[in-house]
């Protein structure tokens, strides 16, 4: 948002675009750059068959999902978004033989998960990554589209531009009088990081000995960053 301020000069119907030697202005950048602890973690899912009867692989494809539905829902509030994305069927044909044959089926469905408690973590990746032909990947760190954390970050930037300003102007012995524009540039955090603490994993049947234990995941830290554009009218310095 911007704010403009007119001038005292009642013959001038807007704002001048530049300070007077008795009205200077200011303008100054104001920045901000906080790190907070995430809010939620993300992870993918990608459960896969493989067939040679079509049906068959649409079966276990079906029935694998549902497992791995039914695992990520029994965690109840800890996962706050579930959603399925890309689901796909295709046949495989043979290399050799002028007919097309097909060899086998290979089936995909992807799940994301978005998950709040992080203390069931390192359990849920386990015990997903423990599971028929299942892939894991995460978790992504973030923080929430309306964390507080962003406003945080703004408002430090506002502050910044107003010391700042004041700095300068103290050094010319003056002192600021108005604000005559503020441009919010927005905060925004940064890219989502490579997935921290785990790698993806994949297994083909659930390993000997018993269940594997749960990972012990640390969530990484996130920055956010502001800047804005501020220009404030001053008295007329003491040079």
């Amino acid at each position: 948002m911007t704010y403009d301020s007119g001038t005292s000069d009642p013959s001038v119907t807007g704002p001048l675009p530049y300070g007077t030697a008795d009205e200077p202005r200011v303008a100054v950048r104001g920045e901000a750059s906080l790190e907070f602890d995430p809010e939620i973690a993300r992870i993918a899912v990608q459960v896969s068959v493989r067939g040679t009867d079509r049906r068959e692989a649409l079966e276990s494809l079906t029935r694998r999902n549902s497992e791995v539905l039914e695992l990520l829902k029994g965690y109840g509030e800890a996962v706050e978004k579930l959603s399925t994305g890309a689901f796909s069927v295709s046949p495989e044909l043979s290399e050799k033989g002028r007919r097309e044959r097909v060899r086998t089926y290979n089936g995909r469905v992807h799940i994301s998960a978005t998950v709040a408690d992080f203390t069931a973590l390192g359990e849920m990746t386990t015990r997903l990554a423990d599971m028929d032909m299942t892939t894991v990947d995460g978790p992504w760190w973030a923080l929430r589209t309306d964390s507080p954390a962003h406003r945080e970050a703004r408002q430090q930037a506002v502050r910044e531009a107003v010391t700042r300003a004041r700095e300068y102007a103290g050094a010319l012995g003056a002192e600021l009088v108005a604000l005559l524009e503020l441009a919010d540039l927005g905060a925004e955090s940064a890219p989502p990081p490579a997935p921290a603490g785990m790698r993806s994993a994949s297994y083909g049947g659930p390993p000997a000995g018993g269940a594997a234990p749960a990972l012990d995941l640390e969530p990484k830290r996130q920055r956010v960053q502001a800047q804005v554009n501020a220009r404030f009218l001053m008295t007329r310095p003491a040079l």
